[in-house]
Order: C-alpha cells, then sequence, then structure tokens
C-alpha cells in the first residue's frame, strides 16, 4: 500500500455575475483581469509538475462570463473607456479612470511600475470626485493612454507577460505607449481569454486535475432550502419577515450548473464546492438527488457535526487525525461522501505566507504536512484537504504568487511523504469512510450564516427575492390556462433566471457589517436591477423601495478573521514567535478595498492590525508595512472607542520612547480628561498594546465598537476603518471551553 500522506488542493474560482440584467453591460472588470493574471496561470503552472494532481472549482457563473468574453461578446465599461482613443476622453470618463484604474495592488503591481507609480503619485491617496477633479489639471493625454495601457497590462500575469515578446516589449517600454500599442495589448487580453476554460478542459483530459463545481449564481443553498436554518448556529438571529422555504430553487441552481459543465466538459462533475462551503441535511438530499459523488467544506462543520473540538497547539498543528479523513453521510436520495478543509493550511496560503519570504513559506508549509504525516498510524488513508480562493491572494504576494507556488509544488513533488491527489483520485482509491449521522448547517466562516443573513440589510434584500418570487409565481400560475401562455415562457424563463442570479450570495456579502468596499453601491445597484427586471419582464411596475439603496453610508464592521483563543503576548513591540498571535483576529488593508480588489493605501505606515483577547485584556499589534518596517519618525496613534463608553487612547509611538494616555470624556463634559491611567506600549519592528477592558466599560460577551488614526509627519493621515467602525467581539463567558486551540 502506498503509505504517503494525501494532500488535496482546491482552487475556488469565483466572480459574481457583474452584468447588467438590462444592458447586459458589466459594470466591473473583474471576470476579464483575474482571467489574464489568474485563472489561466495558476491551472498552467501544473503541466510543470505533473505530481501535483489538484481540483479547481469552476462556478457556473463565472464560466459563462468567460466564454462571453473570449467569444467578444462582453460590452465592459472598464475596458470600452481604455479602448476609447485618450483624446476623445470626456471629463466625466477622465475622472472616472482617475478613479478606477488604480485598482490594483499598489505595493506589488503598482509601485514596481516606475510609470504607473509616478501616475497614481500624480493623482494622490484620495479617489473622491471632488479630488479627482482637482487632480485632472496636471493629467495631459498621453498620461490618460498611459493609465489605459498600464492598468490592463499589470492586470497580466508576470509570467505570461515574459514569455509573449510584445506584452514583454510593452512591459520593457512602461511609457509613452501608442494608440496601436493599446489596440493590440486588447486584442491579447482576449485571445488569453480564449484559452481559459479549454487548458482546464485540457488538463482534467490528461488527469492533473479535476474540475468541481458550484450552485450556478454562487447561492447559499442552505437558506434557499429553509431560511431558518440559520437558527441552529444563532439561535437568536432576527430573520428576514418571512419564512423563506424554496429548496425547488436549489434544486434548479444545481441543475443550472450540472447543464452548464456537461456542454463545457463533456460529462457531468463529480463533486461540488457548495457557495461558501455552506451545507445542511436538505442540500445534501439534492446534491446526491442529482449525482454529486462529494461534497467538501470547513472543519468546523466537521467538529459541531460530531460535536468534537478539534484541538491544536499554539503554532496551529493539529492534534486529531479525526478531521483527515473522508467521510460519508447517508441522505434520502443516496449517500454522498464529503470531505473537511484544514482551516490553518489554508489560510496560511490565503493570508500569512505573502509577507513571508518564498522558500520560507514554502519549507513551513511542507513541515506542517510532514508533521501531520508522522502523527498518523496509515496515513495513505488519510487525506488533509486545503482549500481556499485561487485568485484573490495572489495580488498581495511578490511575484503574483509563483515564486511561493514554483518552491511548493516543487517540495510536494519531492517528497517522499506526500502525495498531491484530486479528491475524486483518493475517493476512488480508499473505499473506506467514516459515517455522519448528520451535518451541522453552516458554512466556512464561523460555521454559520451570519454573513448573508440577520442584518437588516441582508433581511431587505432577503425579503425583496421573496416579493419577487411570489409575483413571479401568480403571474406563472395566472396564465397557465391562457391561450397566451406559449408566448410568454421566454420572458418568464428569463424572469426566473434574473431571480436566481439575485438569490447569489455574493450582494449579501456587501450588505451587512462584515465587509465593506468602493464598490457597495455598484452591488447594491445590482442587486436590485435583477429584482427589478423579474417585474418588468413580467409587465408589473417594482415596487417603488427598488429605487432606494439597501446599504447604509456609516456601518460596523467585524472583522472576517476573529479570535479563535485567548492570547498572553508580551508586550515588547517584536515578534517574539511567529505564532504568539497566530490566534488572533486581523483587520487587513485588503478588508477595505475595492470591490474583490484592493486599492491599498500604500502611501501610509500600517500594513494589518492583530487583536485578541485575555480575560481582562484587549490586545493589540500594528505591523508596519514592508518598506517601513525601520520607520524611525515618531507618529500618532489614536483608538477612538464609540461603545460602550467613549474612551480614547493617545499615543506618541517612536521606538522605545512610545508612551500612551487614556482619556475620557464625562456625560457632563465635552471636554476629554485624563483617566491617570497609562496603558502598557512598546515599539519596534511592532508596536503592542494592552488596553484593560474595564477602562473601556467592555465585559465578557459585548462589543467594543471602535476606529482607529495614525498620523505621520511624512507619510500621511490614515483611518481604519476608512469609514464607519469596526466591532469587535469581547469573548463571552464559555469562550475558553469553547476554545479548540490548546
Amino acid at each position: 500500500m502506498d503509505n504517503r500522506l494525501n494532500i488535496a488542493f482546491m482552487w475556488h474560482m469565483h466572480q459574481p455575475m457583474y452584468k447588467d440584467p438590462f444592458t447586459g453591460e458589466y459594470h466591473m472588470p473583474w471576470v476579464l483581469l483575474h482571467g489574464t493574471k489568474d485563472y489561466y496561470d495558476m491551472a498552467a503552472m501544473l503541466e510543470e509538475f505533473p505530481q501535483v494532481h489538484q481540483t479547481f472549482n469552476l462556478v457556473p457563473c463565472l464560466i459563462e462570463q468567460i466564454n462571453e468574453y473570449a467569444g467578444g461578446r462582453a460590452k465592459d465599461r472598464y475596458r470600452d473607456m481604455a479602448i476609447k482613443p485618450a483624446s476623445g476622453l470626456k471629463k466625466d470618463e477622465k475622472i472616472f479612470m482617475l478613479q478606477n484604474f488604480f485598482h490594483a495592488n499598489w505595493d506589488n503591481m503598482i509601485r514596481p511600475v516606475a510609470r504607473y507609480r509616478e501616475l497614481l503619485l500624480k493623482r494622490g491617496i484620495s479617489n473622491s470626485t471632488d479630488d479627482t477633479k482637482n487632480a485632472l489639471r496636471y493629467f495631459g493625454t498621453q498620461d490618460f493612454l498611459d493609465l489605459q495601457v498600464l492598468f490592463n497590462l499589470v492586470w497580466i500575469d508576470p509570467h505570461l507577460r515574459s514569455k509573449d515578446g510584445f506584452l514583454s516589449h510593452l512591459t520593457e517600454k512602461g511609457s509613452n505607449f501608442t494608440e496601436e500599442e493599446k489596440g493590440r495589448l486588447f486584442e491579447a487580453q482576449i485571445e488569453l481569454a480564449k484559452k481559459i476554460v479549454p487548458k482546464y478542459a485540457e488538463l482534467k483530459n490528461k488527469g492533473l486535475i479535476e474540475i468541481s463545481t458550484s450552485p450556478y449564481y454562487h447561492p447559499i443553498l442552505p437558506l434557499l432550502c429553509d431560511s431558518f436554518s440559520a437558527r441552529e448556529a444563532m439561535p437568536h438571529i432576527t430573520l428576514p419577515k418571512n419564512r423563506f422555504t424554496h429548496p425547488e430553487d436549489a434544486e434548479a441552481q444545481i441543475k443550472k450548473a450540472l447543464e452548464l459543465y456537461r456542454r463545457t466538459f463533456n460529462e457531468p462533475p463529480s463533486g461540488m464546492w457548495p457557495s461558501e462551503g455552506s451545507v445542511s441535511m436538505d442540500m445534501l438530499n439534492l446534491v446526491a438527488k442529482d449525482g454529486i459523488k462529494w461534497v467538501a467544506t470547513d472543519e468546523e462543520i466537521l467538529s459541531n457535526s460530531l460535536r468534537r473540538p478539534i484541538r491544536r497547539d499554539k503554532s496551529g498543528h493539529c492534534y486529531d487525525s479525526f478531521l483527515y479523513r473522508p467521510y460519508s453521510i447517508q441522505t434520502a436520495n443516496g449517500s454522498v461522501a464529503m470531505i473537511f478543509r484544514d482551516h490553518v493550511l489554508s489560510d496560511l496560503i490565503g493570508f500569512e505566507y505573502a509577507r513571508m519570504d518564498p522558500e520560507a513559506a514554502a519549507s513551513d508549509f511542507v513541515s506542517r504536512l510532514q508533521r501531520i504525516h508522522d502523527m498518523l498510524e496509515n496515513p495513505g488513508r488519510h487525506l488533509v484537504s486545503i482549500i481556499l480562493d485561487g485568485e484573490n491572494a495572489w495580488e498581495t504576494y511578490r511575484n503574483d504568487g509563483r515564486d511561493f507556488l514554483r518552491c511548493l509544488y516543487a517540495r510536494l513533488s519531492e517528497n517522499p511523504k506526500l502525495k498531491c491527489v484530486t479528491v475524486s483520485e483518493h475517493l476512488h482509491e480508499n473505499a473506506e469512510r467514516d459515517s455522519l449521522d448528520w451535518v451541522y448547517p453552516g458554512s466556512w466562516i464561523n460555521h454559520n450564516f451570519k454573513i448573508w443573513i440577520g442584518h437588516i440589510e441582508d433581511n431587505t434584500a432577503w425579503d425583496f427575492i421573496d416579493e419577487a418570487r411570489s409575483a413571479l409565481v401568480r403571474y406563472e400560475e395566472g396564465l397557465k390556462n391562457s391561450p397566451d401562455y406559449e408566448k410568454t415562457l421566454p420572458a418568464v424563463k428569463e424572469a426566473w433566471d434574473a431571480l436566481y442570479a439575485a438569490e447569489g450570495s455574493d450582494w449579501f456579502w456587501w450588505y451587512g457589517e462584515e465587509h465593506s468596499s468602493a464598490s457597495d453601491e455598484d452591488f447594491d445597484a445590482l442587486f436590485r436591477r435583477y429584482i427589478k427586471r423579474v417585474y418588468t419582464l413580467l409587465g408589473i411596475e417594482p415596487p417603488l423601495g427598488l429605487d432606494i439603496p439597501i446599504s447604509s453610508e456609516a456601518k460596523g464592521y467585524r472583522p472576517t478573521t476573529q479570535p479563535t483563543a485567548y492570547l498572553t503576548p508580551e508586550i515588547d513591540g517584536e515578534i517574539t514567535s511567529y505564532f504568539e498571535w497566530l490566534a488572533a483576529g486581523r483587520v487587513e488593508r485588503l478588508y477595505f478595498g475595492s470591490a474583490m480588489h484592493i486599492e491599498l493605501q500604500r502611501m501610509g505606515l500600517i500594513d494589518s492590525i492583530s487583536y485578541g483577547f485575555s480575560e481582562d485584556t484587549l490586545y493589540l499589534r500594528f505591523d508596519y508595512l514592508r518598506e517601513h518596517a525601520k520607520y524611525d519618525k515618531a507618529w500618532g496613534l489614536t483608538i477612538n472607542v464609540i461603545h460602550p463608553g467613549h474612551i480614547k487612547l493617545n499615543a506618541s509611538i517612536r521606538r522605545e520612547d512610545s508612551s500612551a494616555v487614556l482619556l475620557h470624556k464625562p456625560e457632563d463634559s465635552d471636554k476629554w480628561v485624563e483617566t491617570g491611567e497609562r496603558p502598557a506600549i512598546k515599539s519596534n519592528a511592532v508596536t503592542e498594546i494592552a488596553l484593560p477592558l474595564d477602562a473601556m466599560g467592555a465585559k465578557k460577551g459585548t462589543e467594543i465598537r471602535l476606529f482607529f488614526t495614525v498620523d505621520t509627519p511624512d507619510l500621511g493621515a490614515e483611518r481604519w476603518p476608512v469609514r464607519g467602525f469596526l466591532i469587535l467581539d469581547v469573548p463571552h463567558e464559555d469562550f475558553q471551553e469553547t476554545d479548540w486551540i490548546v
């Protein structure tokens, strides 16, 4: 028996449906730009490493959009504006370009290109309409032509640019592009788009990769089956006005996905990554009915399904072998295999390793896999599942992540203890399964559905879906015995499709308190236009409420990465251990970027903020941007606590001379008064602060609402978050008991 440990990478490739249902115009360009930067090369790279078999999950609505670009049918306002001769740009088009054509990682995509960086400095940090209008006077025709070229050029994978003579020429030229060169660049973009899906099909036919699918428009299937499933993890959640129980919609989304998959790859898929790893018994019944053989989700779902903790040490190493086994669950329509991702390993690639040297990161990852191998009695019967987004992380890596991935794949290919497999390969070679009697309803984010339901904005969107669906059902039923029924079928079919698009998870991602971006308004408008489209196709006047934005301007945001255990860091201004803050929550710059793609405020000082709790203290760690790691000038930090009390920490920071004072505002006064407390603060490689909970009036199980302001003499001011406030949840009484990192 081959006793190597089986490693299953699954890269989830997904973009929302950016196409306007009325005009057919794409509101955002990320399908094409990620296509030329990530989708093609992520798969093609494996030809260099034929022993590294992997699984790619291609969301059907992504395939649909890639095909439209590849076929030259996509109308894209970004692309149309870039193609337009720079000499003919109107004022509003120039403003749009200055606001949107710097949507790229400033550190890894803009800064290395001298001309692109020059244009960014000319525009300035702010992309507000007023500031952009003021910057217009500094830009000439050649500036806009160069911007049109560079924005699209840097979104082509650096390796692909280096291999293509023309693209390499543009990269080396760097500026003063011509309209002819721009035209050839856009032709090259489409040629790359044409290669994406065929490359996946080719690698699949060679046996190097497996391709799985998701429900067509990426909806949260358990919530379509029954919105009350959210109450398992959140018993006290406020749900939408009406209970949404439409498993027929969930099945329609699955069937529509399977149809596209068959047309694309000439056979049905074996596996599914349900949107956001969201599972429930109801949705498993449906996928089994439609012939799906395996489903993947997160380790926390397994833990809660078994009612058994997954234990880890403070370096994130898992003690429990039961995580690394495939399971089988019996449904009313047959059995389905389930695999569960290693959360820590997946997040290390997604969020941590970009900060490290590629060789060191790859070595750390492989050593972790070897440790798992050595822990297991029969490694060959086990499977380590590593599942994460396949596109969004690479902007934060140098060289688009290629250096790290090549180091990693080389080590995996050579390691005698490890074997990279597709999910189906492992399931075929290892028929043994542990059984699950029941699966906990939840997603891969905090094992619940909180991002997609429960907030007033989420619930408002669900109410609009429910009302539009009811109107569509009434309309269809009323026409069934009508002589006009056959004539109305195309419109009814399109209305159902618009409704299914509105059920997608991505609109809800930007509603509520968890996420915000410079494109919130675009997502909000697109969602409401899909709902409006349902009514318009039926000849019914859409509700007036659909003309009112659902998203509010100022709101609170919970960091996606939240603490998983109590911390006891040493406040010394040093990264004493790489894993000292492993269980911490984190606020990233990308958290406040533009749509899926990050316009980073790289002219500032701070790269990320880590936070965590002990029984009585909030700990904060401020990491510097790489280029300011040795920043030695004095800078100011203010922590503004707006709930539960009005407290402010003012800090003056300059390495060992750092100090902080705590102030509060009495109810009968407008003036800030020092409390007399001097919170612990140290600064060197990082800045670390310990803030007593009782000083903020924060008790266990309550919320702290706050924002941070940073002021530097030469790098400008920063606000975290850019707008609104952060919500940090103080651990509840039994947090330590449910803390499974020990």
